[in-house]
C-alpha cells in the first residue's frame, strides 16, 4: 500500500513539472550547454572549459526554467514571452518579416500597433485567462538571444580590460560573469531548437486542421521531457556528430549593427520548419510513449538538439565574441539563407 501510494505520488510530481517545464526540460538543456563546449576550439579560454566550469553552465542552462516557478505575475510577464517566437502568427497581424524590427521595444510597438489596426480580423483577449498579460505578445525569443550575446560580448570585452590591469577578485568575478552568461544563453538558444517554441501550435494544432493533427494540450510536454525522459537520448551519438565551431556572419541593415539578430532570426524561421515534420511524425506515432521507439523520431530529437548545440557553440566562437579565437570562417550557405529570408 505505501509503496502504490509513493508510486502515484512520484507520478503526480512527474506530471505537475511535465505541465510547468519548457523545452526539453533540463536534461535536454544540459545536454546542449555540455555538447556546445565540446564543439569550442582548443584554445577558447580555459576558464570556461574547466570540470567546475562545465557543471555549472550545466546547471544554468535551467535558470532561465526556474523562473517560471513562481506565481509573480509581473516576473512571469517578463520572462515567458523570451522562450518563444510565433513566426505564424505575424501574418495575421500582419507584419513581413522583414519589416520585424531588431530592437525588442520597437518590435513591441509594431505589434502593438498592428493589433489596434487589425483589431476586427484577430481574436478577443479573454482577460480572466490573461493575469499575466501576454496573450497580446507573440514572443521575444530571437531578441533574447541576440541580447545575450551581446551582453556575452561586453563581459569578455571587460575581462580583458581587468586582465591587463585588474585586481585577482576582479578577474575572478568577471569570469564568473561569463560563465552565468553563458549558461543561461544557452537555454535559449536550446528553446529556438523545439519547433513547438517557433509556432502558435505550441500546444496542439489550433484552428484549422485539414491533416488532422494531434490537438492534445500535452504535447509540448511530452516532446520536451517526457519523450527523452521515457526513450533517453544518445549523448556520445550526438558528441560523434559535432563539427567544430564557426563563427557566424550575418549582414548588416541600413549601417546598422544587427547581423546577429539576422543570423538568429534565420535560425528560428529553420526550426520553424519543423513543425508540420513534428506532428506528421507523432501523428504516425514515431514521438509516441505508447509504442516502440520510432528510429525516425529518435533521430528527429537527436537532430533538433544538435542544432541547438552548434548554433550556441557558434555564437560562442567569432569575432564577436572573443577576438582571439580564430573562428572567421565565412558561412555563405548561411549568408546566402539570411539574404532569402530577409528579402
Amino acid at each position: 500500500m505505501k509503496t502504490s501510494l509513493c508510486r502515484i505520488v512520484a507520478l503526480g510530481v512527474f506530471i505537475l513539472a511535465a505541465v510547468a517545464s519548457r523545452a526539453w526540460d533540463f536534461e535536454g538543456h544540459r545536454l546542449i550547454n555540455q555538447l556546445a563546449l565540446d564543439s569550442l576550439p582548443a584554445n577558447f579560454p580555459t576558464f570556461a572549459r574547466t570540470a567546475t566550469a562545465r557543471e555549472r553552465i550545466g546547471f544554468l542552462s535551467g535558470e532561465p526554467d526556474r523562473w517560471r516557478n513562481t506565481p509573480d505575475l509581473e516576473l512571469r510577464h517578463g520572462n515567458g514571452p523570451d522562450h518563444y517566437f510565433d513566426l505564424d502568427l505575424l501574418e495575421p497581424h500582419p507584419l513581413a518579416l522583414a519589416r520585424v524590427s531588431p530592437f525588442r521595444y520597437e518590435f513591441d510597438a509594431q505589434l502593438a500597433l498592428a493589433r489596434v489596426a487589425h483589431a476586427q480580423s484577430l481574436p478577443a483577449i479573454d482577460p480572466l485567462k490573461d493575469a499575466d498579460r501576454t496573450k497580446a505578445l507573440i514572443g521575444f525569443l530571437p531578441w533574447t538571444i541576440t541580447e545575450f550575446q551581446g551582453k556575452l560580448k561586453s563581459a569578455f570585452s571587460y575581462l580583458k580590460e581587468y586582465e591587463a590591469a585588474g585586481t585577482p577578485e576582479e578577474i575572478a568575478n568577471a569570469r564568473d560573469n561569463i560563465i552565468y552568461l553563458m549558461g543561461v544563453m544557452g537555454h535559449f538558444v536550446g528553446d529556438g531548437s523545439q519547433p513547438l517554441h517557433t509556432t502558435r501550435h505550441h500546444h496542439g494544432w489550433v484552428g484549422e486542421n485539414p491533416n488532422a493533427y494531434s490537438t492534445n494540450y500535452a504535447i509540448h510536454a511530452w516532446i520536451d521531457g517526457g519523450y527523452v525522459l521515457q526513450f533517453g537520448i544518445n549523448a556520445d551519438k550526438l558528441r560523434a556528430q559535432l563539427r567544430p565551431a564557426k563563427a557566424l556572419v550575418g549582414p548588416n541593415v541600413g549601417g546598422a549593427n544587427t547581423n546577429m539578430f539576422q543570423t538568429v532570426m534565420a535560425y528560428l524561421v529553420d526550426q520553424h520548419k519543423e513543425v508540420e515534420p513534428l506532428y506528421r511524425l507523432e501523428k504516425a506515432g514515431k514521438l509516441s510513449g505508447r509504442q516502440e521507439l520510432s528510429q525516425e523520431g529518435h533521430e528527429f530529437i537527436m537532430r533538433q538538439m544538435l542544432k541547438a548545440a552548434q548554433m550556441l557553440g557558434s555564437e560562442l566562437c567569432g569575432d564577436n565574441v572573443n577576438q582571439k579565437l580564430p573562428c572567421r570562417e565565412n558561412y555563405g550557405k548561411l549568408k546566402d539563407e539570411i539574404g532569402r529570408v530577409f528579402r
